[in-house]
């Protein structure tokens, strides 16, 4: 099996992550567990540059507005965006990077992806 990028391998790891969520638990917690632990609200007053990798260089893929709730999947290390180098994992939609220092939490940490 060949990956064309490192977001399809990412993307193989969070599917079968996500599966492994499901058949562990309820559905209705299943869901909760898959799209609704983390969340977050962009603070980028000109919105929040979403991308393929958590790289500041990296393909943009989407944009989250100003003030928008975001679900968060899980953070990672990436390129340093104002001093801060974690970069969130977003699944609004389209399973996208965007850096944390755009995105305040609210309620728990994320974990570690």
């Amino acid at each position: 099996m060949s990956l064309r990028s490192p977001l399809a391998a990412l993307g193989l790891c969070v599917t079968t992550a996500a599966v492994a969520v499901l058949a562990t638990t309820s559905p209705a917690s299943a869901e909760e567990a898959t799209h609704n632990e983390y969340k977050g609200r962009v603070t980028a007053k000109s919105g929040l540059l979403l991308r393929d990798r958590p790289t500041r260089g990296s393909r943009i893929v989407g944009k989250a507005p100003y003030g928008s709730i975001v679900h968060i999947f899980c953070k990672t290390g990436g390129d340093r965006v104002n001093g801060n180098d974690r970069w969130y994992l977003l699944t609004d939609g389209t399973w996208a990077w965007g850096s944390a220092f755009y995105i305040d939490n609210i309620g728990a940490v994320p974990r570690w992806c």
